[in-house]
């Protein structure tokens, strides 16, 4: 019996990134659904109940703090885990997005083997947590 390969959702309103970022964590072996903006972003975590969620923080509809806060405040989703993928600032992301509730953070430009190690150490804490 195979594992269940991890669900991410990833969402981030530059098509690009979003692209890149699928493309490349779906070769990791991870299964990926992709949202443009906040509000597409909770309706998919409600649909399809991800293992993580990659938040861009600046996108429309709901910036990725405030999906941050309603992914802990809802019972069936506090335990996804969060990393936050912005480019708003290093320093601002690294206070703010705790507060939030995300578990991690990466900045924009970023490392794609730093993001994909980020990535793994979440979704071993937050299966510990489950």
């Amino acid at each position: 019996m195979t594992a269940r390969k991890p669900v991410l959702l990833i969402a981030d309103d530059d098509p690009e990134i979003l692209t890149m970022l699928s493309l490349r964590l779906g070769k990791k072996g991870y299964t990926v659904i992709e949202a443009p903006d906040g509000i597409a972003t909770l309706a998919a975590a409600r649909e399809k109940r991800p293992d993580l969620v990659v938040l861009d923080v600046m996108m429309p509809g709901k910036n990725g703090w405030e999906v941050a806060r309603e992914l802990r405040s809802d019972p069936e989703l506090r335990n996804v885990g969060i990393v936050m993928l912005t480019a708003i600032g290093e320093k601002v992301n690294e206070l703010t997005s705790p507060l939030y509730g995300a578990d991690d953070y990466v900045d924009k430009p970023f490392d794609f083997a730093d993001l994909e190690a980020r990535l793994k150490k979440v979704l071993e804490a937050r299966r510990k947590l489950s």
